[in-house]
């Protein structure tokens, strides 16, 4: 969602990098570009305008003045006060010290609180805290067929009672449950409105008496800009929130509820939600945040898609078949891609790699379906062809070609990479792989992933 604010502001940096010494006069002429890049990206005013007061109260120091790489001494303080503005520190759910923790769920229709409420808890439950999901929505016509539908997909169990009208008593009943299931944790999808109503604040209110939550969390659409915030404002004023989550995060917003939020109601972001998989919710880090703002890249953000999504046991087994017997064939390499899609859309990933910026990726034209191309090419060879790629003449590459839908250009690529990768694996074996040392599982630029 940063992609024109980062770009614009890479712009910026760009020419205050190229000259060796910087005057008073050129630090302020940009940080005016940057004032007006951040008011387009929907950024509060007053923040904005805080923001740049002690952006340019540190630039106009002597030491930046003076400094041999002045423009690299700007980006570093305004990455530092980007840091200072989304929050400082990531801060984590809290954790009841009794019973389960009771996390409410709050926002307006359309937010995407259910989807977000069956993500939570697939998140929950890969940290070892198994919840309980609970539909309080006893309005939104099928809202409780949806959450037992993402609860089913999550394989996490779902408390409804499509009798019960009293919400409140709905909430106290699931807590009962998750007592006595003995669930550590219990997320309560709640119903939404149009717009914040004193109905739905009172109803939310008598919920929260009732089983006292430990984490009150709003779910709002950063699509909607500085109207985020203003709903923000509103839940806490009513509820006292104790976080956000922002929803839509891998839309095309300008970005200016991420940058605001906090700095307007003090309430932290918590997660993010990016695309529409049950694993697509994220930690907020600001310090993480701040590095994708300026493109500086995220890696451990990189590294803990690449835990969540890879296979340890497949790993082993590879690293063992690779170490001990020197083989890799395209069994291996569509299992590899097949890991690689759990970790998300590859342009998403690619913007998490430092040194890739955003003009970069649209001059890549990025192809978002090159790994299901190379599915496709892979899965129309036989069992024994993937085995022994040595058999694919031209005729069988011609039949892989029609098989997949594809060319033979791109039939005769992937084989080409695939070889690389290949000699890369055995090439490993022979540094010592597999005394302990791990297998470091390098890929290929793959055919159709940056256009022809």
């Amino acid at each position: 969602m940063f992609e024109e604010l980062s770009e614009k502001l890479d712009g910026v940096f760009g020419r205050l990098r190229t000259r060796g010494l910087l005057t008073e006069t050129q630090i302020r002429e940009g940080l005016r570009e940057i004032r007006r890049i951040l008011l387009e990206a929907d950024v509060n005013f007053q923040l904005t305008k805080d923001f740049l007061a002690r952006v340019e109260g540190r630039a106009l120091g002597e030491k930046v003045l003076k400094s041999v790489a002045p423009g690299q001494q700007i980006v570093k303080i305004v990455h530092d006060e980007l840091i200072t503005l989304l929050g400082e520190k990531q801060e984590g759910l809290k954790v009841a010290p009794v019973g389960p923790t009771v996390i409410l769920l709050a926002g307006l229709q359309g937010s995407g609180k259910t989807t977000t409420a069956a993500k939570l808890a697939k998140r929950l439950t890969r940290e070892g805290r198994q919840p309980l999901l609970a539909a309080l929505d006893v309005y939104r016509p099928a809202a409780i067929d949806q959450l037992e539908t993402l609860g089913r997909q999550v394989n996490v169990p779902v408390f409804a009672d499509r009798d019960e009208k009293n919400v409140a008593k709905l909430a106290k009943r699931a807590l009962e449950q998750a007592v006595r299931d003995r669930h550590r944790a219990l997320i309560l999808d709640t119903a939404g409105r149009l717009q914040i109503d004193a109905d739905l604040m009172d109803e939310l209110k008598r919920v929260s008496a009732e089983v006292k939550p430990t984490e009150v969390l709003l779910v709002v659409d950063s699509m909607i800009g500085q109207e985020a915030v203003r709903i923000a404002e509103g839940f806490h004023e009513a509820l006292g929130l104790t976080g956000v989550i922002l929803t839509k995060m891998d839309g095309d917003a300008r970005g200016g509820a991420a940058l605001s939020i906090r700095g307007v109601t003090g309430v932290p972001i918590k997660y993010v939600g990016v695309g529409e998989k049950m694993d697509g919710l994220e930690v907020f880090d600001p310090s993480r945040m701040a590095g994708r703002i300026l493109q500086q890249g995220d890696v451990v953000g990189l590294v803990e898609k690449a835990q969540t999504a890879f296979d340890e046991d497949e790993a082993k087994r590879l690293e063992k078949k690779v170490a001990r017997e020197g083989k890799f064939d395209l069994e291996d390499f569509l299992g590899v891609m097949r890991q690689m899609q759990k970790m998300g859309p590859l342009e998403s990933l690619l913007k998490m790699v430092p040194g890739v910026n955003a003009k970069a990726l649209k001059d890549a034209k990025v192809d978002p379906k090159a790994m299901k191309h190379v599915e496709a090419i892979v899965l129309s060879m036989t069992p024994k062809e993937r085995r022994r790629p040595e058999l694919l003449n031209g005729s069988r590459r011609l039949r892989i070609a029609k098989g997949s839908g594809r060319t033979v250009q791109e039939v005769n690529r992937l084989l080409t990479q695939f070889k690389q990768m290949q000699k890369m694996m055995k090439s490993m074996r022979g540094m010592g792989m597999g005394k302990g040392k791990g297998m470091p599982m390098g890929m290929p630029r793959l055919p159709g992933m940056f256009g022809t």
